[in-house]
């Protein structure tokens, strides 16, 4: 069996107003593909793959357009020039949001299908928060999405997409797809799988798959901070007993539906004046101090200093702040050297909209960099040490600290750009504090303003009942 893999793989806040360039991507091209970590899994099946193309970014601003058609033009091609096919795997995020575009999914899906053709089976991964269209449904055979946040089973999402398209290609059996919109909108730091009830509602997701009837059983979250017409939560059951869809399809709407007013965040909130406070004043150390509305792995810009402001303002000793994104800083570190003290103006370099920082600083260190887009500096401002870097970016890992001669353990204050922990740092967090801080991503979603978002949707909109809907793919009416 010869199966076709690309995708197009980002999340984009329609209200950052950085766009994301091929400079942000990770791209993968060819044969090469089979050899990434990302991909290296697919050597496991009996099929012969033809890897064309994936792009990869942290999440951001909306895509450039020029790009989007680039790619989405290389990937047919590449398509065209592989027939005839068996299969296509489609590795997506499910949130890109290009310039000038509602639905870039759809958009992109769509393509590929007529490319394909009606016979060729399509199988794609999602992340939970991505939106689903009936376009992006109508174009596909298989999905699968993440039932982890923070995401620990990408590749196990991944594998579930590639063993239902090899089973179908081996039997010969098609399944179909149907979905149920639920009109509820709600950030990933209040529906982190770790916490109740998206705890519960993830773990009995499995029971309602069975092997003949239902091959997989997926719910997406949605990305709130994307206001389109397709933004919302739904269900969506792939599988060949239509009345086992139906009734997984139904249950898990109306399930989640039943729970909207349970999500609540996961740990300690508070303003930023708030959450630095009780960073200071903690008897217990690190604190990790998590600043959502700027977050860059939830399309936050990353460029915002009020956190370091009032850290500042604390005099606050023995904190890392990983990191700032600021380019012309990052850049006169470099040019002053490691010893240097210089004046730095920090933050709203991308975003201008935030308020900077004038401070002194002194160089401590400047991680090796390939090119200047990838550098990274550590300079200190009093009791801090801020990492400055050249392009957005999160630090997740410890050993995103380590390479910068920081150590995460014996700090008293980590602050990151992030809302929920990631799985390295929220073992370490004694305790971890979420700053309700401004931003793109703002957990205030109910302030973001919404002109395409459907209404009436929760929490916007409180007063209004719900019943589920089942719709099925166009390929399975």
């Amino acid at each position: 069996m010869k199966i076709a893999v690309a995708g197009l793989h980002t999340e984009c806040s329609t209200y950052n107003p950085v766009l994301a360039r091929e400079a942000d991507f990770r791209v993968l091209r060819g044969p090469s593909m089979l050899k990434d970590q990302y991909f290296d899994f697919l050597t496991h099946f009996p099929a012969e793959f033809i890897t064309i193309l994936h792009a990869r970014a942290i999440a951001g601003g909306p895509v450039e357009r020029a790009l989007y058609d680039r790619w989405k033009a290389e990937i047919l091609d590449g398509l065209k020039a592989a027939m005839p096919l068996d299969g296509v795997y489609l590795a997506m995020h499910g949130a890109m949001h290009v310039e000038g575009m509602f639905d870039a999914e759809g958009d992109f899906i769509s393509a590929v299908r007529d490319v394909v053709g009606p016979d060729v089976l399509i199988a794609a991964s999602y992340d939970l928060h991505g939106n689903i269209s009936q376009r992006i449904i109508d174009g596909l055979d298989m999905f699968s999405t993440y039932r982890t946040a923070p995401h620990i089973d990408v590749q196990d999402t991944m594998r579930r997409a590639v063993t239902m398209l090899v089973r179908a290609l081996k039997t010969g059996v098609k399944p179909v797809i149907a979905w149920a919109p639920v009109p509820v909108l709600l950030p990933g730091e209040r529906t982190s799988t770790q916490d109740e009830p998206a705890r519960t509602f993830y773990t009995q997701i499995h029971q309602v798959e069975e092997p003949s009837g239902i091959w997989d059983a997926s719910f997406q979250v949605g990305y709130v901070w994307a206001d389109e017409p397709r933004t919302t939560a739904c269900a969506v059951v792939t599988g060949t007993d239509r009345s086992a869809i139906e009734r997984a399809a139904n249950h898990l709407a109306q399930n989640y539906w039943d729970i909207r007013e349970g999500f609540v965040f996961g740990m300690e909130t508070g303003s930023i004046e708030e959450c630095v406070d009780r960073a200071v004043s903690s008897p217990t150390h690190p604190v990790v101090l998590a600043e959502s509305g700027d977050n860059p792995t939830g399309g936050g810009v990353g460029d915002r200093a009020e956190v370091l402001a009032a850290l500042m303002a604390k005099d606050a000793q023995g904190v890392i702040f990983a990191g700032i994104a600021d380019k012309a800083a990052t850049d006169a570190a470099y040019a002053a050297g490691v010893g240097a003290r210089l004046p730095l103006h920090i933050g709203a370099s991308l975003d201008p909209s935030s308020t900077p920082v004038d401070t002194e600083a002194e160089v401590v260190f400047l991680a090796q960099a390939e090119s200047a887009h990838l550098r990274e500096a550590v300079v200190r401002i009093g009791g801090i040490d801020l990492v400055l870097t050249a392009r957005r970016r999160p630090f997740h890992n410890i050993a995103d600290f380590t390479r910068l001669g920081l150590d995460p353990h014996g700090a008293n204050i980590i602050a990151v750009k992030s809302g929920y922990l990631s799985p390295e740092l929220g073992p370490i967090a004694n305790p971890g504090i979420m700053a309700l801080s401004p931003g793109v991503v703002d957990q205030f979603v109910e302030r973001t303003e919404r002109k395409h978002t459907p209404r009436p949707s929760y929490p916007f909109d409180r007063d209004f009942a719900f019943m589920p809907e089942v719709k099925w793919s166009k390929r399975a009416r």
